[in-house]
Parts: structure tokens; C-alpha cells; sequence
């Protein structure tokens, strides 16, 4: 069983960086892919990034391709994502979340991650 928690939300002003971290508990990262996610109000919950426990390699949504990082610390047991250029539709709570899949057609979904943490809002201003 693993428990994760997400921390480093806030308000920002458009163009600003903020920078989250996802810490596991109970468990490592080391053979778990995490992915992020986020939701705004009245919205569905959304892919943004995941980070393979195979390689590390990455996945993005194109909506935040070369504007985000994810990146993985196994040292710290944390995964951290680097949002950078933020706007305005950033707004959302933002969940992280972990899987032992890596195929593309499962992390790039909300039904393949078995375990989620509580979220942390992130507030964009123009």
C-alpha cells in the first residue's frame, strides 16, 4: 500500500513558475510509474504528465509540452512536476498518482493508476 501526498500549490500570477511534489510513503517510487493530473471546476480530471519507473522516460499533454517537467528524485522517494509559463487555464487541483504499468495506453489514463493522492489547488491569475 502506498500513500501519496501532494504539496507546493499556490497562487501565481500568469507567466510564473510553481513547483510540486508528489512524496510516497508506505512504499517506494522505484517500480511505479507516476503520472499527474488535474481538474478544474466542472471539468473532467485530465492527463498532464507521467514519469515510467522502466526509464524514466516521460509523457506530456500537448497542452503543457515545454512548459512542464516531471521528474523523478528516487533518492527523496518524490517526484516533483516544474510548471513554468503558467496561464491562466492551469487553474485546476492537481493529483498525483501512481501505477506499476508503462505502456502509453494505460498511464496516459485516469483508470490506469491505482493509487492518488489528495490534490493541491494551483491558481493561475491574469
Amino acid at each position: 500500500q502506498v500513500q501519496l501526498v501532494e504539496s507546493g500549490g499556490g497562487l501565481v500570477q500568469a507567466g510564473g513558475s510553481l513547483r510540486l511534489s508528489c512524496a510516497a510513503s508506505g512504499g517506494t517510487f522505484r517500480r511505479y510509474t507516476v503520472g499527474w493530473f488535474r481538474q478544474a471546476p466542472g471539468k473532467e480530471r485530465e492527463f498532464v504528465a507521467a514519469n515510467r519507473w522502466t526509464d524514466s522516460s516521460t509523457d506530456y499533454a500537448d497542452s503543457v509540452k515545454g512548459r512542464f517537467t516531471i521528474s523523478r528524485d528516487n533518492a527523496k522517494n518524490t517526484v516533483l512536476l516544474q510548471m513554468n509559463s503558467l496561464k491562466p487555464e492551469d487553474t485546476a487541483v492537481y493529483y498525483c498518482a501512481a501505477t506499476s504499468a508503462s505502456s502509453s495506453r494505460t498511464i496516459l489514463r485516469r483508470s490506469g493508476y491505482d493509487y492518488w493522492g489528495q490534490g493541491t489547488q494551483v491558481t493561475v491569475s491574469s
